[in-house]
């Protein structure tokens, strides 16, 4: 049985994914560790198994045979069948013990998220060596965010550095300010998520105010090397007014450049399998024409601008 209170330390780290040839963390062809854990609860999260740092259940409802197999493994009856419904959990009886998982012949259930040490995690990054150095590449630990796992991410990222990889950390920035000064030292690269300028519309969305995010990146970005990583809402901060500041912002803190990631719905299914209500229903995708406004608006400031890295 898995513990929701499993203690975390700086060998083992609660991981959702680790993602091999990634281009869009950073530069070359990448391999991203995404650790489980966030202190923010933005509206338009792609990653809701991000949230929590414990592995989670999730469901995928159009691959149930409803051949009864959970129901019959389940040690605290959390799942029943209805006939009309199909497969029904009660989350707050299931004590993710995962038995349901290992029986179920379609795969409609799966285990979101594993503790690994460093040590698993430097297995599975070595496999993609010959491609991050040929690309000019590294390791990029991303979340989630990877600060709430503090002691971990130093660990992985000093050991990553040790190997001789180039390494990036992507972050929100809401963590105590020496926690993530400890941690960037470890990095070649501060990728770092600015969701609005105004404090109290930064705490609407997501659950807490920008003041320390901003404090922080103030803080770290003369030591190091920043990319700005801006996720495009229509209706949140795609006005002219909160691009110039974040584009203003970017010009004081010497910004590499400005990443533009524009809002999309791919993971609103996550939602449903994690048994969450889906965030934002009426939200929809930023045009081409308002992105490439956005980023003509930026680049007249003299700054870099990319698209979805």
């Amino acid at each position: 049985m898995v513990s929701k209170q499993k203690s975390l330390d700086e060998q083992h780290g609660s991981i959702f994914l680790i993602q091999g040839y990634s281009i869009q963390d950073g530069p070359g062809i990448r391999t991203t560790v995404f650790m489980k854990g966030c202190p923010l609860r933005c509206a338009w999260c792609q990653n809701p198994e991000s949230w929590n740092p414990f592995p989670e259940l999730m469901t995928h409802d159009a691959q149930c045979i409803g051949c009864g197999k959970c129901v019959e493994a389940c040690p605290t009856g959390a799942i029943r069948l209805d006939t009309q419904l199909g497969r029904r959990i009660d989350r707050t009886l299931c004590d993710l013990c995962f038995e349901c998982v290992a029986v179920c012949p379609a795969e409609a259930l799966s285990r979101v998220g594993d503790i690994m040490t460093v040590e698993q995690i430097m297995n599975v990054i070595e496999k993609d060596e010959l491609f991050m150095s040929r690309s000019g590449g590294g390791v990029t630990v991303s979340g989630g965010e990877p600060l709430m796992q503090g002691p971990f991410v130093k660990n992985l990222l000093k050991t990553c550095r040790d190997m001789g990889y180039p390494t990036a950390l992507d972050t929100c920035g809401y963590a105590p300010t020496p926690l993530l000064e400890e941690t960037v030292r470890h990095a070649d690269l501060l990728l770092y998520d600015i969701k609005h300028m105004d404090p109290e519309a930064h705490e609407a969305a997501t659950g807490v105010s920008n003041a320390l995010i901003l404090d922080n990146l103030r803080r770290v970005a003369p030591g190091a090397r920043v990319w700005l990583r801006l996720p495009l809402i229509p209706g949140f901060n795609d006005s002219n007014e909160t691009i110039a500041r974040i584009g203003a912002l970017g010009l004081e803190i010497g910004a590499e450049k400005i990443s533009i990631l524009p809002f999309n719905r791919l993971g609103q299914g996550k939602y449903i399998g994690l048994g969450l209500p889906t965030p934002m229903p009426e939200a929809k995708e930023p045009s081409r024409e308002k992105i490439q406004e956005v980023r003509g608006q930026i680049e007249g400031l003299g700054l870099t601008v990319t698209l979805g890295d």
